[in-house]
């Protein structure tokens, strides 16, 4: 039987939490060059700009903000420091030798999905994959290591450039597609916790007007606390504003999906 849509998946912050991993070492890079510690608030306010998908490179911007609001003396980083240092915080050891020797905060990760989430979907005739902008060995270390993916379709940093340019998203969903992108192909959907992954979707829609594409929202796990349920609404309104066609309270909500949910759009 045909199947009757395709969803892609970011990574970070909607298969796994990244806020004592990725989001901890983006702060403490900070930290390391400039002497302040970006909040969460701080990083979450930054993404919503759109633009800062790569954490080295929100890093890096996060650095030149305190020092030009300080009139700071101190001379920002190049860019490949920031990578050594951010990857010595996450990793632990050389991202690309065996994980059994890393011991960076990529250890602190929750999933948020279980395995079981992609048998279901395979079941409904939905075919899926990822898309992210964490490092190979990162995203496969999560796929393959712990939720035991065999082969999941990924692109991942490297594989093409950072959202929001849709190229990524794309190249997975042409993969993934018996028909050509366009009107006759069945609908994309796109999972993603921010505003980049949101307009990756919209830039899609740009280039290819005659294909469906669904933007699927959700606040990332931070958020989810009952403490921050003002600061979550808020986000998921931004989330809104910027295009996203569903809001999900969370990922695993895809359980209750079925054929109508292609069929409506």
């Amino acid at each position: 039987m045909n199947n009757i849509g395709v969803i892609l998946f970011d990574i970070d912050g909607v298969i796994r939490s990244v806020e004592n991993s990725y989001r901890l070492s983006l702060k403490k890079t900070v930290y390391q060059y400039c002497g302040w510690e970006p909040s969460y608030q701080d990083i979450d306010n930054a993404k919503s700009e759109g633009i800062w998908n790569n954490d080295w490179d929100l890093s890096l911007e996060l650095i030149k903000r305190n020092i030009k609001s300080k009139n700071s003396k101190l001379k920002p980083p190049q860019r490949e420091e920031i990578i050594c240092c951010f990857e010595n915080f996450y990793f632990g050891g050389n991202p690309n030798k065996d994980s059994k020797d890393w011991s960076g905060f990529i250890r602190n990760e929750e999933l948020l999905v279980e395995k079981e989430l992609f048998t279901f979907l395979t079941a409904k005739r939905i075919t899926w994959g990822f898309v992210s902008g964490a490092e190979s060995a990162s995203a496969k270390f999560v796929l393959e290591k712990r939720l035991q993916l065999v082969s999941p379709p990924l692109i991942a940093m490297g594989d093409a450039p950072d959202k929001p340019d849709p190229k990524g998203f794309l190249k997975l969903a042409k993969k993934l597609c018996i028909e050509n992108l366009g009107q006759k192909n069945i609908p994309i959907a796109y999972v993603g916790d921010t505003i980049a992954d949101i307009n990756t979707v919209n830039n899609a829609k740009k280039r290819i007007p005659s294909q469906i594409f669904i933007s699927i929202g959700v606040a990332p796990p931070h958020l989810h606390l009952e403490s921050r349920i003002n600061e979550r609404n808020s986000y998921e309104s931004k989330l809104r504003e910027a295009g996203a066609d569903l809001i999900l309270n969370s990922v695993n909500d895809l359980k209750n999906i079925d054929i109508d949910f292609f069929k409506k759009y």
